[in-house]
């Protein structure tokens, strides 16, 4: 397709007077396509909204990749890339009431502080939870992931405890991606074990794990329920509006699951007094 053609070229083709870089307008309009769409999209679905040949729209992609904007699924979809899940994640409204990434800074900071481990706060998106803030603890022992990373389901306890408060809509083929190198046999078995995990995690409140992730390596992660969303049944079903989670990680002598119990009580009790559990 002629590049006069586009209404996006004739556009910028008409304000030459504002030294725009047209290419970079362009780009910036087919990531505008993801973020406004809110989920993974075909190639001939974007090229069909910008109205531009899917061999053009596809160069475009592969930029936007390149630079963590965007990334391509497994089945061929694109999706939005870790960079902007974590600008969202920051310019996101609910920042804006009460400072809540403030407040829950300051939380990890002071869990920090008691426990000596490393704590991360964590925001769910619809493909899984990213890591948002992160405070390291004074120790030689880095364990820290990096902001931006999404969290696996089935081995984090951050994404266990997303995967507790969510629908099974939602997060069965989350779960089920994680596992496709398994055979559907393996999967309906892996699929109940987990489902069983899920009701024990709403039960009790909260989600840990002893190694699974990183050998040696505990971690629990708590829910944020924030005042405006209170609940007041938290084993009442699926599909809770749970936005953000704390999770604390620390060694197995940091953070012995023998005292995982008197753990989540100072934990909770730092997260009550700020009013967020």
């Amino acid at each position: 397709m002629p590049v006069a053609e586009n209404p996006l070229d004739n556009t910028a083709t008409t304000n030459k007077s504002q030294n725009g870089v047209q290419s970079l307008e362009i780009g910036l309009s087919v990531l505008d396509v993801l973020i406004d769409h809110n989920e993974p999209m075909m190639l001939k679905d974007i090229a069909q909204v910008m109205q531009m040949h899917p061999a053009k729209c596809h160069r475009y992609l592969v930029s936007l990749i390149r630079k963590n904007y965007a990334r391509k699924l497994d089945d061929g979809r694109y999706g939005l890339g870790d960079r902007v899940n974590t600008l969202a994640a920051f310019g996101h409204s609910g920042f804006s009431q009460n400072n809540i990434l403030e407040r829950l800074t300051h939380i990890a900071n002071e869990i920090k502080d008691t426990l000596n481990c490393g704590v991360q706060i964590a925001k769910w998106f619809s493909e899984g939870p990213i890591i948002i803030q992160s405070v390291e603890p004074d120790s030689p022992i880095s364990i820290i992931t990096r902001i931006g990373s999404r969290m696996p389901l089935t081995t984090s306890a951050t994404g266990q405890l997303f995967a507790s408060y969510q629908s099974d809509e939602v997060i069965q083929p989350l779960v089920t991606a994680e596992w496709q190198n398994d055979n559907e046999a393996i999967i309906t078995e892996k699929w109940q074990n987990f489902s069983h995990l899920q009701a024990k995690i709403r039960t009790q409140g909260y989600a840990t794990v002893t190694g699974d992730m990183l050998m040696g390596i505990n971690a629990i992660t708590i829910p944020v329920i924030l005042p405006q969303l209170a609940i007041s049944d938290k084993t009442a079903g699926k599909g809770l509006p749970l936005e953000y989670a704390i999770t604390i990680i620390g060694t197995t002598e940091q953070l012995p699951m023998s005292e995982q119990h008197n753990v989540v009580e100072q934990i909770l009790a730092i997260a009550q007094r700020y009013q967020i559990a």
